[in-house]
């Protein structure tokens, strides 16, 4: 066997070893989860499946930021995975541009967790290092130190051009990593994303769905993602005025409790609260263990 070959056997082995460590519940390894695991759980129904999560704004926004809402604090960032993030366009067979940035491994990645934003916002929200407590630094982090990749991308829109340019995004990267699940996360009005994908053919390549302080739509039981069991985790802040949390805790229960769901309601927490305060690490540890 010619060296060339061996070693593309070998890199094909690794690879292999690597995605069957995920697909076994091989835990992501940790990064500050003393800084950020949920402050305390006032209870939980189901085995966890359900809980409710201390939150104030007092210590998780005002002693956590040196600027409130705007800059954490130094401790909950490591700023050196910016040498490992790229902006970049993806040109589509339809002539369609889809700026994204990407952080960590573009190919060979062993999962790939996509963050999409809701009304307003951008590509570059999902790589702000200090808005949102440093949560997105953090699951930079976690995406890098675990041979992951991160992608943050703009879209058309909320509706069919926006579920078909992210579809393209997910089928581009899932080439370049066969294999590794994807896992998209949707902040606000980016739930109508989720859920477009859900139904859509690129529903194949998705290893779970994040809706956080997000809608909820009843079409996804009529889903190939539904119908497979594809987990879904549910972020809510309790005072949410956009979208109600009980209408998602009511739809959340609607999916049954066999099926893979989560929720975490953030009691007093407002809108934005769930992209603050979830808990990345324990999210991908139970998605990528189903």
């Amino acid at each position: 066997m010619r060296v060339s070959a061996l070693r593309a056997l070998m890199l094909g082995l690794a690879l292999a070893l690597a995605w069957s460590s995920v697909a076994s519940g091989q835990t992501l390894k940790p990064y500050k989860d003393e800084l950020f695991a949920y402050p305390g759980v006032l209870s939980e129904e189901g085995g966890g499946a359900y809980k409710v999560v201390d939150y104030s704004e007092a210590r998780d926004i005002d002693r956590r930021d040196e600027v409130p809402e705007r800059r954490v604090r130094g401790k909950y960032v490591s700023l050196s995975v910016r040498k490992v993030q790229k902006d970049l366009a993806l040109k589509t067979e339809s002539g369609a541009t889809i700026r994204h940035f990407a952080v960590g491994k573009t190919e060979g990645a062993r999962f790939i967790v996509l963050y999409l934003h809701g009304q307003g916002g951008s590509r570059k929200q999902g790589v702000d290092d200090f808005s949102f407590g440093g949560n997105f630094n953090r699951i930079k982090n976690l995406a890098v130190a675990n041979g992951g990749l991160y992608l943050t991308s703009d879209f058309p829109d909320f509706g069919g051009g926006g579920v078909a340019a992210v579809s393209a995004l997910i089928e581009y990267y899932a080439t370049k990593s066969p294999g590794a699940p994807v896992i998209v996360a949707c902040g606000s009005m980016g739930g109508q994303l989720c859920w477009g994908l859900a139904s859509n053919p690129v529903s194949k390549r998705l290893g779970g769905l994040l809706l956080l302080g997000s809608l909820w739509d009843d079409t996804f039981k009529k889903s190939p993602a539904f119908k497979r069991k594809l987990p879904v985790f549910f972020g809510h802040g309790s005072r949410d005025n956009v979208f109600p949390i009980e209408r998602q805790e009511a739809f959340f229960r609607s999916l049954g409790p066999n099926y893979p769901a989560r929720f975490v309601r953030f009691e007093t927490g407002t809108h934005g609260t769930p992209i603050r305060m979830t808990d990345w690490r324990e999210v991908l540890n139970w998605m990528l263990a189903q």
